[in-house]
């Protein structure tokens, strides 16, 4: 089956944390016998400056870590979606397009276009800018894909599209997985771009003061980091070594005893039981997580996968407890690969789509002029 995907970028991971899932699932799509083409922006802002931040080799080097997917950057005005989606069974737009491109992708599936179309949310502008979310149409849509239950469940009461069903992301295991040799180099990593103050507070008191406390060798990789975060970060002795481009993480982890997970305050306020990806993809390459306040809300995790905390001084104690525990950090490691395993590798979510998309077009089959049963999540 051709797929074609409409995605801000797959080659620029700067600030872009949905390039991730969107390099493995293609990987996968391909894996299992799919002809699949990423259409993104010439551009968008994440490529715009990954280029400003010397990226432009990056780039090039992301280019290739999917063998046979084949990417075409496009002018807004200059893209041809008859010729874009011409043979294609399948196509999915994410919410990181423009309105009007979504819009005109879905009138002509209305129109009476073959293909299955599909809308994948992976942020939650649902909650925190719904005035501008609602601006998207998507009333030609076949169905809403939606990286977490309580995101899934926004979609159905507001009646945004047809159907919905959740759709986490997970780790590419092709590129992330434990490193075959022991580099440690450092104590504590931890990946992740400052923001929009949604967790200045939450990486203040989870991160650089416990850090700092236990003298740590930390290194903090991540963009948009404001000068006074930087000077901080400096006071406390705690290296900021700027972007690091997606790919390169696995070698990261391989190199430090723990990492951590910090939501973003949406996540745990709004759109409660959404881990970001890094916590797949540090599980997956097997190395301790502890994790800022967070509610597992969907079981995605069995218990031992990582450590919870409350507050900063719990954080602490339990970064102390991993330097000493050996054994403590070997099973987690353990609990937390296995998880991984068996229920989160793109391969996984690849099969899931399948799914979706055969039970919508089973149901375009048997009654071309009714629409859409009742929307309902995507059951693992």
């Amino acid at each position: 089956m051709k797929v074609v995907l409409f995605y801000h970028s797959v080659t620029s991971c700067w600030n872009h944390g949905n390039a991730h899932f969107l390099r493995g699932i293609s990987r996968e799509l391909i894996r299992v016998g799919h002809d699949v083409t990423v259409f993104e922006p010439e551009d968008g802002w994440s490529r715009v400056n990954a280029l400003a931040d010397g990226g432009a080799e990056v780039l090039a080097e992301a280019a290739t870590l999917v063998p046979g997917l084949k990417i075409e950057t496009y002018r807004p005005d200059m893209l041809d979606l008859d010729r874009a989606t011409d043979g294609a069974g399948l196509v999915i737009a994410h919410e990181w397009n423009t309105p009007a491109l979504v819009a005109e992708l879905g009138r002509r599936r209305a129109g009476g276009a073959r293909y299955t179309l599909l809308f994948h949310d992976t942020h939650h502008r649902a909650v925190t800018a719904s005035d501008e979310m609602s601006r998207y149409d998507l009333d030609g849509y076949d169905g809403v894909l939606a990286f977490g239950e309580v995101l899934r469940d926004l979609y159905e009461r507001r009646g945004w599209g047809r159907a919905a069903f959740t759709w986490h992301e997970a780790a590419d295991t092709a590129l992330f997985h434990p490193s075959a040799t022991d580099r440690t180099e450092r104590d504590l990593v931890w990946i992740g771009n400052w923001g929009d103050d949604e967790r200045s507070r939450e990486l203040g008191e989870y991160l650089i003061d416990p850090a700092a406390a236990l003298r740590l060798r930390t290194r903090i990789h991540g963009v948009r980091y404001p000068q006074a975060a930087l000077d901080r970060l400096s006071r406390s002795r705690i290296e900021h070594a700027g972007w690091l481009p997606n790919h390169r993480a696995p070698d990261a982890f391989s190199r430090a005893r723990m990492t951590m997970h910090v939501p973003r305050r949406p996540y745990t306020e709004a759109l409660p039981g959404i881990p970001t990806i890094r916590v797949f993809e540090a599980l997956a390459c097997g190395i301790p997580l502890i994790s800022a306040p967070w509610s597992d809300s969907e079981s995605l995790f069995p218990a031992g996968s990582y450590l919870v905390v409350r507050n900063g001084e719990e954080m602490q104690q339990t970064m102390a407890r991993l330097m000493r525990d050996h054994d403590l950090c070997a099973d987690l490691s353990a609990t937390g690969l296995a998880a991984i395993g068996s229920r989160h590798t793109c391969a996984h979510r690849v099969r899931e789509l399948q799914v979706i998309v055969a039970a919508l077009q089973a149901r375009r089959r048997t009654s071309s002029t009714r629409p859409l049963s009742e929307p309902g999540a995507y059951a693992q």
